[in-house]
């Protein structure tokens, strides 16, 4: 990397879930769906795309939008597009495949340049014209390989309550052949990831398919990245073939590093949402790219990605989120970092997010956000830990924080400088001490003020974790590693 990059490595007002990164002419491409920054609902905004060149993942560029709701005839009412993916067709062209809210159906855009703009193609339909709906098709995924043009896809939310859903028999990831008209079923559809109606007794049974396969071809092997029906999850399978005989292999990431060294479900990280992302090789290196979740609901999503291994087996490790993200090297032990490039943040019973924000109303946890203020962590109450990972922190000895009261609760105590998330007190590497008087007049409510400490951190520590132990709240903006 030429400069600095962390995770998420857009600008922080930009939000591409359910990313799909691609390789073409020496640039890493990053299509994905578009969140509305404190949106109501998934998907709002028309697709654009990012890219950076091969050689320097900091150097992001903007490619504006490549595709409107308006350009597409079947979507009238402009609904929000879901997950797309891009695949380069044997006659060169640039292929955009997506799907519209509640339209079982797989369309099509084309351009001559990955980076758009794309014109509306068509509807992916069997040889006689009928539109192929089965098996809910939701994401698509594509490649393009000597053994033809294949399509994956597939939405099987069975412990999800959708009533448009309750009545149809949901089998999981399909995938179907196409011509090289890249529209018209020459083959399929056939079921390649089993629901969790139909996963017992296969090598899925832990984590049956939900949504958002996205489709590589690695070292003669397809594999088949998805979301389970944990769906923080992102697993994979794996097979010879790309059109059956897929074998669980388990799972690349999760984005709240449940499953990472053994972390349980109650011991999550982050706040539950959904994931979508998909694998790819730049330089020589692995990576896997995801999202993260800000603000209360699931509609406001970041992209992320993560250095991975593929073993000579084929397996992948498990890889835990960080903030240093697609950096190589660890982050500098000196400098100032907004809050909200924290990779772990949690108060020990972090609560799902689902459709219409918290699932338990009841649970009081901490949440990224933005208004008018800014960006920041905000709720931070005693236990909160607010987890960064990787620094250098050999020249690190004080850390300043920005941070103020959360609404009318005064706050009284410390914040705990640790280099392990489970690290009991008797591991402290320092203290911050915060405290927003009731009686002080002098600073504006909702100002940010300023308090440091010193730390004292051993040469091969590298992860920094701040836990605030106290009483009332407070939003934190900012930290400063210091010399």
């Amino acid at each position: 990397m030429k400069n600095l990059v962390m995770n998420p490595y857009l600008p922080l007002d930009e939000h591409i879930p359910d990313g799909e990164p691609h390789v073409f002419q020496n640039r890493l491409y990053l299509f994905g769906s578009h969140d509305r920054e404190n949106g109501k609902e998934f998907c709002e905004l028309d697709y654009v795309t990012w890219s950076a060149p091969a050689d320097d993942l900091s150097d992001w560029r903007y490619e504006g939008v490549i595709y409107r709701k308006d350009q597409d005839p079947y979507n009238p009412d402009r609904l929000p597009m879901y997950a797309p993916d891009v695949v380069q067709g044997r006659d060169g062209r640039y292929y955009l495949y997506y799907c519209i809210k509640f339209q079982d159906s797989i369309h099509a855009a084309v351009s001559d340049k990955p980076q758009g703009p794309y014109r509306f193609y068509g509807q992916v339909h069997y040889k006689d014209g009928r539109v192929m709906s089965e098996n809910q098709p939701y994401d698509p995924s594509v490649i393009c390989t000597e053994e033809g043009n294949f399509l994956y896809f597939g939405f099987a939310p069975c412990m999800i309550n959708i009533p448009r859903y309750k009545s149809q028999d949901l089998k999981g990831g399909s995938v179907v052949r196409l011509a090289d008209d890249m529209l018209t079923v020459l083959e399929g559809p056939e079921v390649v990831l089993p629901s969790e109606k139909y996963a017992a007794g296969t090598s899925f049974e832990a984590d049956p398919y939900f949504e958002g396969p996205s489709i590589r071809k690695i070292h003669g092997m397809y594999y088949l990245v998805y979301s389970s029906v944990h769906t923080h999850r992102l697993c994979y399978a794996t097979s010879s073939r790309p059109m059956s005989g897929f074998q669980y292999r388990g799972c690349i990431i999760s984005n709240t590093d449940v499953g990472y060294r053994g972390r349980r479900e109650e011991d999550q990280l982050n706040s539950e949402g959904n994931n979508h992302g998909g694998l790819v090789e730049v330089d020589g290196q692995w990576y896997i790219f995801y999202h993260r979740h800000t603000s209360l609901t699931q509609y406001n999503r970041q992209a992320c990605a993560e250095r991975i291994c593929i073993e000579e087996d084929g397996s992948i490790p498990q890889v835990c989120v960080t903030t240093s993200g697609l950096n190589a090297k660890r982050l500098p032990g000196v400098g100032v970092y907004p809050a909200v490039y924290c990779c772990n943040l949690t108060n020990g019973h972090m609560g799902a997010l689902n459709s219409l924000g918290r699932s338990n109303k009841a649970a009081d946890f901490p949440y990224l956000t933005s208004d008018e203020d800014g960006r920041y962590v905000s709720n931070i109450s005693s236990g909160t830990i607010i987890g960064y990972k990787y620094f250098d922190l050999r020249k690190t000895h004080q850390i300043r924080i920005r941070y103020r009261r959360r609404g009318e609760n005064y706050a009284d105590g410390v914040i705990r400088i640790f280099a392990e998330i489970d690290a009991p007190d008797t591991a402290c590497r320092g203290e911050i001490r915060v405290k927003t008087e009731v009686s002080d007049r002098t600073v504006p409510e909702g100002t940010f003020r300023k308090a440091e400490g010193n730390v004292q951190f051993r040469d091969d520590d590298q992860e920094l974790y701040l836990r605030y132990v106290g009483s009332g709240a407070i939003d934190l903006m900012e930290i400063e590693l210091m010399e």
